[in-house]
């Protein structure tokens, strides 16, 4: 039998990145130099948001995304935060409700007006505190409203209920900082990867640890759930610090299903997933590429598809929802690409090339819509729901009706099981108290230099005024 080479048929086989034009894009942004390995952007189907660079606090653009082109420089800025802007989430069931996170330990909650903004916008509808340290990481509830999540390096996730402004649990698993979270399709599961070097899969009601991964031989950065196929994947480096990439079983995390190296390059991947079509997209920090696989149910579950090429590194990506897509092109994903060098936003549509200029149903499946499909209680109660679907074929554009409504709360103590988070703060890490020591040493050459300019100015009138004495006109 002669031997013959196994073709694997896919319908995403083909399917191309296409950059947008350049009058498409979004150019003149002075985009953050923040080093903290998070996206610093985010998108909806109405606006982008992007973390920018600012002096004396933290700050970012809020830009209705059919205002492309150069955007002005005293453009108007959400700048409420003392400190830096480190994430930035948009609410997936009102669309003009933003979440952001900063280095000043605070979460606030935004309403953008209709249109964009008019002015800088300094007054949060909602400021949320109870971590002890700087905030890292916010994520919204897949399917809930007003639930949002909160990461900081006090090691802690707390979980907020909007509708009351207050926290009502606390996962304190995490013996590291937290570096990612992800949910799985219900949010009943709470995946997260932390410093310590351990993958969890975490119960966040009752934050209890169901499964736990020490991953010597594969250190975690980042890790995204699989839609309901009940695996993980994780992005990492290896033990000779090459960049790989690990499937799990959400079940048992004694060992990875397949460990897959991608290349000796640094930067951190980010991976995304479109459960939708069972894509998976690997962006690296730094890169220019994306690469992209497909996932199967069955060995060896990752095959490769093709991959994006661009000569402009990349510092983070936003992701477009799905009900935001140009389905009449066959867009299936739409990255918002940020290139620091040129103060660049880029769109990136992946496109399935077909023929027909009709509405393709094999490739846009019924997706999550803008409903939530549970009330904070209901999901606090233990009541777990799908996410409600919706088709893109007829009034995908349609918006959802919810509004949001801030709480009145006058309250200074957070107590959370039992402990007031406000008053148990946590010793600090060594690099906290090294930046302690550097700030501070940064503080006393500034003095001391004010004084030597004082002396010597002291000197100067000293000299001048013994001249004086000294002069003919004086005698």
């Amino acid at each position: 039998m002669s031997w013959r080479p196994q073709y694997r048929s896919s319908k995403f086989r083909n399917v191309y990145g296409k950059v947008a034009s350049r009058e498409h894009c979004f150019d003149g942004i002075p985009i953050t130099k923040n080093v903290h390995d998070n996206h610093f952007c985010a998108v909806n189907a109405r606006f982008l948001a992007i973390v920018t660079e600012s002096a004396g606090g933290g700050s970012f653009l809020v830009i209705p995304l059919e205002q492309t082109g150069r955007i002005e420089p005293n453009y108007p800025k959400v700048c409420g935060h003392q400190g830096n802007v480190l994430d930035i989430k948009w609410n997936p069931f009102i669309e003009n409700i933003i979440a952001s996170c900063s280095e000043d330990t605070s979460v606030r909650i935004w309403e953008i007006p209709e249109g964009g903004l008019k002015r800088n916008m300094t007054e949060a509808v909602l400021e949320l505190y109870g971590h002890s340290r700087r905030v890292g990481l916010v994520e919204w509830h897949p399917t809930t409203n007003n639930i949002l999540f909160s990461a900081g390096y006090d090691y802690k996730v707390l979980i907020w209920n909007l509708d009351i402004g207050e926290p009502v649990k606390m996962i304190d698993c995490h013996t590291d900082v937290i570096l990612c979270m992800s949910f799985n399709t219900d949010g009943s599961l709470l995946a997260t990867s932390c410093k310590d070097k351990k993958l969890r899969v975490v119960e966040p009601r009752s934050g209890r640890v169901l499964q736990e991964a020490s991953c010597k031989n594969h250190r975690v950065n980042r890790v995204v759930f699989l839609g309901s196929t009940k695996r993980l994947l994780t992005t990492g480096v290896s033990r000779w610090n090459t960049r790989q990439i690990a499937l799990w079983d959400q079940e048992d995390l004694s060992m990875p299903l397949i460990e897959e190296e991608i290349d000796g390059l640094s930067g951190l991947l980010f991976p995304f997933y479109d459960a939708d079509t069972h894509m998976l997209y690997l962006a690296g920090k730094g890169d220019g590429n994306i690469r992209y696989y497909e996932i199967g149910s069955e060995k060896p579950y990752l095959s490769y598809l093709m991959e994006f090429r661009s000569p402009a590194p990349q510092k983070g990506l936003g992701v477009m929802p799905k009900h935001g897509l140009d389905v009449s092109a066959c867009e299936v994903f739409r990255f918002y690409k940020l290139v620091t060098l040129k103060g660049l936003i880029e769109p990136i549509s992946m496109i399935v090339p077909r023929r027909s200029e009709t509405y393709q149903e094999d490739i846009y499946p019924m997706t999550p819509g803008t409903e939530p499909a549970l009330t904070p209680d209901e999901w606090l109660s233990g009541v777990n729901r799908d996410p409600i679907l919706m088709s893109l074929k007829e009034g995908y554009k349609r918006t959802s009706k919810i509004v949001f409504k801030a709480p009145v709360r006058e309250k200074k103590s957070v107590v959370v099981n039992g402990i007031d988070l406000l008053e148990n703060v946590p010793p600090r890490t060594e690099n906290e108290l090294l930046r302690m020591f550097f700030r501070q040493q940064d503080e006393i050459r500034r003095l001391k230099d004010e004084l030597s300019q004082k002396d010597i100015r002291i000197r100067q009138l000293q000299l001048e005024l013994k001249n004086l004495r000294n002069s003919p006109k004086n005698n």
